[in-house]
Formats: C-alpha cells, structure tokens, sequence
C-alpha cells in the first residue's frame, strides 16, 4: 500500500497512540472550556445585570490570543513545546480553582472575573501554538488536512456537549462549571506529559533579536498569497463571528431562555457543525479550497434572517448552512498550512496568520455588549451586512482566486 494513503490508525504504534492521547486529551479540555465559555457571560448578568460587562469579560478572554500570539509562536520554535503545553495547562487549571473558591465563599467581584477569564485566554494562546507542532508530530504531511477535520469534529463534538453542560451545571450551582473546566485541564496535563514523540526535530537555542524572529515567520506567510488573504479576510470574519455569539446569548437571555436552554441553543450549532466535520473529509476530496472559503461566507449572510422576526431560533436555522460547510474551511486551510510550513517556523508562521485572523476577535463582544447595551437586539443583527461585504470580497480577490489545491501536498513528497 502507498505510504501516503495510510490512515492516522496505520501509523507507527508510538505515533497512533500519541495521536490518541493527544486527541483525547483535548476533546476533555476542550469540553471544560466550552462549560465556562458559556457560564462567563450567564455569571456576569448574574453578578451585575449588565450585558456590557458580559462583553468586557468576552473581549478579556479573546485578546489575548492576539496579544500574546507571536510570543507564544516564538516561545513554540525555540523552547520545547511538550513542556510549554504542560506550563499552560498548570497555570489555567489553577486560576479556574480560584474562581471557583471565590464563588464558593460568594459572588466574587466582577475584576476577579475578568482576571481569570484573561489568564485563561493567555494560556490558551501558549497552548494552541505548540499543539500545532505536536500535531504535524504524530501526522503525515499529505494527512494534516483530515487530522485537521477530526480537530474540528471534535471541537464540533464539545460544542454540542459543552454549552448545555454548563448551563445546566450554572443553574445548579455558579461554580460548578469552572470547576469542571479546572478539571479538564487536569486531564489535558496528564495526556502531554504521557506522550513520547518528540514534539519538534529540534529545540534550538533563541538566535538574534526577537523583533527578528517574528518578522521570519511573517516574511513567510506573506510570500504565500493565499494563506496571507485568508488569514486577512478571517480577521473580519472572527470580529462578526465573536460579536454574534454574546448577540446570541443576550438575545436568548432577553426572551426569557433558562440557562440550560441558553445552551441547548449554541449545541445546535455544535450539531451541525459536528455533522459537518464528519463529511469535511469529502468535501476536501470534491470541492476545491476557493469554493469552500466563497461558499461558506456567502453561507454566513444567512444571519439576515433574525432582521425578519427576532427570534434566536430563526437566528439559528439561518446560520445551518453555515455551520455545516465552515468545518471543512478551518480543515483546509489549517491543514494545508501546517503541512507546507517548514518545521522550524511552525510556531512563528501559525502566530502570525492567527494574529492577523484574530486581530479581530476581541472587539467583536466588546462592541457586541455596547450595542446591545444601548439598542435592541434585532437592530445589533445588522451585522448580516458585515458578512455580505466580506463574502463579496473573497469573491473578488485575486488571491483567493489563485488557491491551491489540496492534491499538491501528496504531490509535494
């Protein structure tokens, strides 16, 4: 049999069971996370009643992935990234327990929340980077791009468990979902610090400046016309896609939805989404990458429909086709540039683009709160516009139009 059609179960036995552990230790992590992602902003409407404050602690936990990115790309390349991995999950399981000691004793003030939701955003930038070398560790080149649809299943998978969970664990007691989050990065620690495949060819000692450094790993990807309009356009994408999950749970809130509802809700789109990863692999095989990215921002307008009557349950029947494409979006592009970036920029290439996706993301819930702390939600919708002038774009852009294909990575060996 051709080496390059081997699944991720026909790998060597270290390698398959790395990949198992490192799997499974994410989807658990992840789970947690996804209990307190949606716990953050009930907690806040709790504590204070205030929608804005719910987007302040949404903006705190977002920017630090672009703020400390390129730190955490470089920390990736140069130190060992098993080791990074451990620190981040340390440090996040300890600040989580401290919520939760603070919500045991009562409601805790809405700084020390911040703080917490801002350390573990911080962590999670350290982390997601030197994933992505432990990754390309345990998978084949020309097999990245469905590695990269099973991350998304799974993140699809705790999308759909998570939210509910939470909610339903904040209507049985406030702490409880931090709690399991704490948890989850227990179990996260002991899975990295099991696996025993190098996670990078080499750990080399910090050479020149680190203004340097980083501008390589830039350099890079700005030589790759696609990766860089993807990465600029995903940065438009990310502000509206972040500013409509607070919409989502305020408008929710604001029609009279329980918590645990409140989360069935956002499992819908983890349902989807979880079907779509589970056909990605297909839809990497049929459609090329162009008609992916075009499709799935046009898919996003489908957002309008809340303007016709506002309802979340219309918000989320809109946004199905959305929800079942962007799967194979994320797999194609994540898994076609981690393939092709050469091992030593790893960190630094995948920072910058997720800098530049990201850059973004923290003002979406931040001008989200505003908005809905000033006007109602059905006119805070008109974000639909937002993405129709996004998708018109990728439309057009040369860049776009030039995309690669996925066949080139086993062309490439």
């Amino acid at each position: 049999m051709d080496a390059r059609r081997r699944s991720v179960s026909a790998l060597p036995l270290r390698r398959n069971r790395d990949f198992v552990l490192l799997q499974s230790g994410q989807l658990l992590s992840t789970l947690g996370n996804q209990t307190s992602v949606v716990a953050y902003p009930l907690l806040v409407l709790a504590v204070t009643g205030s929608p804005a404050k719910a987007g302040l602690v949404g903006f705190a936990g977002i920017l630090p992935y672009p703020l400390f990115v390129l730190p955490a790309g470089l920390v990736a390349d140069r130190w060992d990234r098993k080791r990074v991995m451990i620190v981040a999950d340390v440090v996040r399981a300890v600040a989580l327990g401290g919520l939760v000691a603070a919500l045991v004793a009562g409601d805790p003030p809405f700084a020390l929340i911040f703080a917490v939701a801002f350390v573990d955003g911080t962590m999670f930038a350290f982390f997601n980077i030197a994933e992505v070398g432990a990754l390309r560790a345990v998978v084949p080149k020309e097999q990245l791009p469905s590695a990269a649809a099973a991350e998304q299943a799974r993140l699809s998978t705790v999308i759909l468990a998570g939210p509910p969970l939470g909610g339903f664990l904040f209507g049985l007691g406030r702490s409880l979902p931090f709690l399991v989050d704490a948890i989850s990065y227990v179990f996260s620690l002991v899975s990295v610090i099991a696996m025993r495949t190098p996670f990078q060819e080499q750990v080399a000692a910090p050479e020149g400046r680190f203004r340097s450094q980083v501008i390589e790993g830039f350099r890079w990807l700005w030589g790759q016309p696609f990766l860089r309009g993807s990465a600029v356009l995903f940065a438009f994408t990310n502000f509206g896609g972040n500013a409509l999950y607070l919409f989502l749970v305020v408008a929710a809130h604001d029609q009279g939805l329980s918590s645990t509802a409140i989360g069935m809700l956002i499992a819908i789109y983890g349902g989807l989404s979880l079907v779509g990863s589970l056909v990605a692999p297909r839809v990497l095989r049929l459609l090329s990458m162009r008609t992916i990215l075009v499709a799935t921002l046009w898919f996003a307008v489908g957002t309008g429909l809340y303007l016709i009557e506002p309802n979340v349950w219309l918000l989320i029947a809109g946004i199905v086709p959305l929800a079942l494409l962007n799967p194979s979006l994320n797999s194609a592009i994540i898994g076609y540039r981690v393939a092709i970036v050469p091992d030593r920029l790893q960190g630094r290439v995948n920072s910058a683009a997720r800098l530049i996706a990201q850059v973004g993301a923290p003002l979406g819930p931040l001008v989200a709160g505003l908005l809905l702390g000033a006007f109602s939600t059905r006119l805070t919708c008109l974000v639909t516009a937002w993405f129709a002038a996004i998708a018109l774009w990728a439309t057009v852009s040369p860049s776009i139009r030039k995309a690669p294909q996925l066949t080139e990575l086993a062309e490439a060996d």
